[in-house]
């Protein structure tokens, strides 16, 4: 985003007060509180029920944000910054968000309704990211301030859109209309959420189907009230495009078959006929998953395409997070929600859960189903019927056990049967020793401000509390930030090797498989064997393999680098006993880097030793560039180039092949773009990591190591901590002891005062020597406690921020990361 003030003022009815309009924004923040907001930035004030920022100008201009959008500029400001002045500074925002969002023209999704919003977002990026730049909206931003936010993050780079849209009461969704502006509009599952703002469920998708007013398209599941209020507002160029279960008049008919934990729907369209596979039975599950389907029947995609894609569609940890328990137990966490309509969801996805965990267990007797439950709120009916239709539901969904917090629930105790209450969650938790939790499934589910979080925490089963968080969204997003700087027929190889730069092969793996890219690459035969048990189809080359293992290499279809005449005449050799034809392997030229490869003056006896040979086929040659990060040495990087281009083209002539060829690594496909020869090799930069500040920019972090503070003391001047005493305190220091250590990967040299660890948002440095297992931290002055997450690396402290301290590169740090450190994978 680079725009010029004096272009803004117009579009968001503003009075320009100060002398410099000329200037330009590439931001746009609400929270004075944001490390980012820079010079550029345009801060809007908005002023809600409990807070001014308007109060906080002063203290930003002091930071150095010069951009202000404002209902009155404060006295201690004036004359100090550019000042927008509006009469409503939200409605300036989404005045803005629409104006940007006219600035680009490409397709749009927008979704809206009670539930599935933000999963149907996020499976539709999945589904549509190998051939979008998708830009959507972040976690559940669908509100008047979090949509106006999502759109301004679109760039050029995209060329699809996919935002969420929420509303609570009237007049809410024309607004939002004019900021998303849907040319594809996509209308979830309606329910009773937030209906207190509408007087009746036709009030409400009246106005939901605002949001559509000027799609191409709009898709839905068949109802007679939308049908009736959809065609209200339909000019002559929207189509309807609806799908059913019952209603075969219907522009797709759906029917439905469970099997296993897996749901076979069978789809006819027009006269096509044909079956997807999805691996979900609850009901919302496979209604989001339809509406997904629609989008790419709509965009016409071929039929194995739909039916490979579908099939990888993934559960959305967002509200309902299935965790191991204490005592054997299950744990279903849906903590931060309580209506009547998620309840049925929620139990209904109990109850695919329970089946799963007892399927082995022949005495069904043992099935035993827990439910703690609380108030319930945005239900829209009287408490006797709300809660006479829960016991119904409890009843219905064999529940075994009810717990019941909070006020209402008790007073109802008696409508349920083997049920205990409390009037909130602390008694809970006082009682929670004497309460039984063995061999059973636990739905939890609570309003927010029940905080049942902590219930969750005490029925959760302990394990090591050091993580490595891999967000999956931030590798995509950097995969594609490296394709958009390809020709179009350049090929790319990415490299998993080393346990994924030390971020977890197989899901990296199987998500890149996902992206289409055309080559994985491993260093040796062992990765590629585990890459390939594990289900991996993608043809992987192994950069370094070992005469030794070349047997395993055929056996598991895996494709060696070959560098040496010794290595090609034993692998000739092999290849010939198993009476192989075309095997593939991989020439590695030697330009300069000296490490491994063929040297100019071998070619001509490799050439000899290929010629006319059948048993192995070159599926492409390449070479490796040792300066491609440093432009300082651009002259040897071009020596290195246009020696590959000499040999490699040799080799072609006097073979008569054409494989595919590839020099360039990570930085090489920022810094030498005309050298993309057939394919470009990926590698730190898919995981976050760029040499160059200016690169580093666009680039998400993936890693994010994580801890928590196992214990917290104070010690007076004149103590140490750790050992040889290294660290002398001053004065009365509070010290941190976080369960981790250089047996987890983190270096010896990152102590005694050279590192520090990310605490409340607060650095808090090491101190003393880092031992095995653990290190401690300086923690006075930060309001912290024991329990509390700790960063260890992520954004703060960067990789590239440690690399640089230790001298070292960011791809020892991320190595260097134990296995014995739990990978978790997420998405956004």
């Amino acid at each position: 985003m680079i725009l010029k003030i004096k272009n803004i003022i117009s579009q968001i009815h503003a009075v320009f007060v100060d002398n410099n309009n000329a200037k330009t924004i590439d931001a746009v923040s609400i929270d004075s509180r944001s490390l980012q907001n820079s010079s550029q930035t345009l801060f809007f004030a908005l002023i809600g029920s409990n807070n001014d920022a308007h109060l906080y100008i002063k203290n930003l201009i002091e930071k150095g944000v010069q951009n202000f959008v404002v209902t009155h500029i404060p006295d201690d400001s004036a004359g100090k910054a550019n000042f927008l002045v509006v009469e409503n500074t939200l409605v300036a925002l989404q005045l803005f968000a629409g104006y940007y969002r006219s600035l680009f023209d490409f397709p749009v999704i927008g979704l809206t309704g009670s539930n599935g919003k933000t999963i149907v977002k996020e499976w539709l990026n999945f589904l549509l990211s190998p051939d979008y730049n998708a830009i959507r909206s972040p976690k559940s931003y669908n509100s008047q301030v979090g949509v106006p936010l999502s759109v301004v993050a679109i760039n050029e780079q995209h060329n699809l859109g996919i935002f969420e849209a929420g509303i609570s009461t009237f007049s809410e969704m024309e607004k939002l209309e004019k900021i998303i502006k849907p040319t594809i509009g996509i209308l979830t599952s309606i329910g009773s959420a937030h209906d207190e703002g509408f007087g009746n469920l036709e009030e409400k998708i009246r106005e939901k189907l605002l949001l559509f007013k000027h799609s191409k398209v709009v898709i839905y599941q068949k109802n007679e009230i939308v049908d009736a209020n959809l065609f209200s507002f339909k000019s002559g160029n929207q189509i309807a495009f609806s799908w059913s279960f019952k209603d075969a008049t219907a522009d797709v008919f759906v029917t439905k078959r469970p099997v296993s934990d897996k749901t076979f729907l069978h789809i006819r369209q027009a006269k096509e006929n044909f079956e997807i596979e999805i691996s979900f039975q609850d009901a919302a599950s496979v209604e989001n998953a339809i509406s997904c389907l629609m989008v790419l029947l709509y965009f016409k995609y071929d039929v194995t395409i739909i039916q490979n894609r579908m099939k990888l569609l993934y559960p959305v940890e967002m509200r309902l997070k299935v965790k191991n328990g204490i005592n054997n137990c299950s744990i279903i966490d849906d903590s931060y929600s309580s209506d009547f309509q998620s309840l049925k969801i929620a139990l209904d996805f109990l109850e695919s859960q329970t089946r799963a965990q007892q399927a082995n267990i022949r005495n069904k007797q043992d099935q035993k189903k827990t439910v703690i439950l609380s108030d319930i709120f945005q239900s829209g009916l009287p408490n006797a019927e709300l809660y006479s239709k829960v016991a119904a539901l409890i009843i219905s969904n064999k529940i075994s056990r009810v717990i019941g917090i909070g006020e209402t629930i008790s007073a109802f105790k008696e409508m349920f049967t083997n049920c205990i209450t409390y009037k909130n969650t602390a008694e809970f938790i006082a009682d929670f020793d004497v309460l039984i939790f063995s061999n059973e499934t636990i739905l939890i589910k609570g309003a927010r401000t029940f905080q049942f979080e902590e219930i969750v925490s005490l029925l959760e089963e302990k394990t090591h509390e050091t993580v490595l968080e891999i967000n999956l969204n931030a590798i995509s997003h950097n995969l594609n930030f490296f394709k958009s700087k390809l020709k179009p027929a350049t090929k790319m190889m990415v490299m998993v090797k080393a346990f994924g730069y030390g971020n977890g092969g197989f899901e990296i793996a199987k998500l890149l498989e996902h992206h289409k890219v055309d080559y994985l690459g491993v260093a040796f035969a062992d990765e590629g064997i585990s890459l390939k048990n594990l289900g991996i189809h993608l043809p992987i080359m192994v950069m370094n393999p070992e005469n030794t293992s070349f047997s395993a290499i055929i056996q598991h279809q895996l494709e060696p680098e070959i560098y040496s005449l010794k290595g090609l005449r034993a692998f000739i050799k092999i290849a010939e006993q198993k009476k192989l034809k075309h095997f593939p392997i991989h020439i590695k030229l030697d330009t300069g880097m000296h490490r491994l490869g063929f040297e100019a003056n071998t070619i001509d006896d490799l050439i000899i030793a290929l010629k006319g040979n059948q048993t192995i086929q070159i599926k492409s040659i390449l070479s490796h560039m040792a300066t491609s990060d440093d432009l300082k040495q651009k002259d040897f990087a071009h020596s290195q180039i246009d020696l590959f281009e000499k040999l490699s083209s040799k080799l072609m002539t006097e073979l008569q092949i054409k494989p595919i060829r590839h020099i360039l690594n990570t930085s090489g496909i920022s810094n030498y773009p005309e050298s993309q020869f057939d394919m470009v090799r990926l590698g730190i930069g898919l995981y976050g990591v760029s040499n160059d500040d200016e690169e580093q920019k666009y680039l998400e972090n993936v890693g994010t190591l994580k801890s928590i503070i196992s214990q917290i003391r104070t010690i007076p001047a004149g103590e140490s901590v750790g050992y040889g005493r290294r660290f002398m305190a001053e004065k009365s220091t509070k010290i941190a002891t976080i369960p981790i250590g250089y047996a987890d990967g983190i270096s010896r040299g990152w102590g005694n005062g050279v590192g520090f660890v990310t605490i409340k948002n607060e650095k808090a440095t090491i101190v003393g020597s880092i031992c095995m297992d653990m290190l401690m931290v300086d923690v006075s002055g930060i309001d912290c406690k024991e329990g509390d997450a700790v960063v260890i690396f992520g954004k703060s402290p960067t990789v590239n921020y440690i690399a640089q301290k230790l001298s070292t590169i960011p791809y020892e740090i991320l190595t260097s990361i134990s296995q014995r450190v739990k990978r978790v994978f997420y998405r956004e």
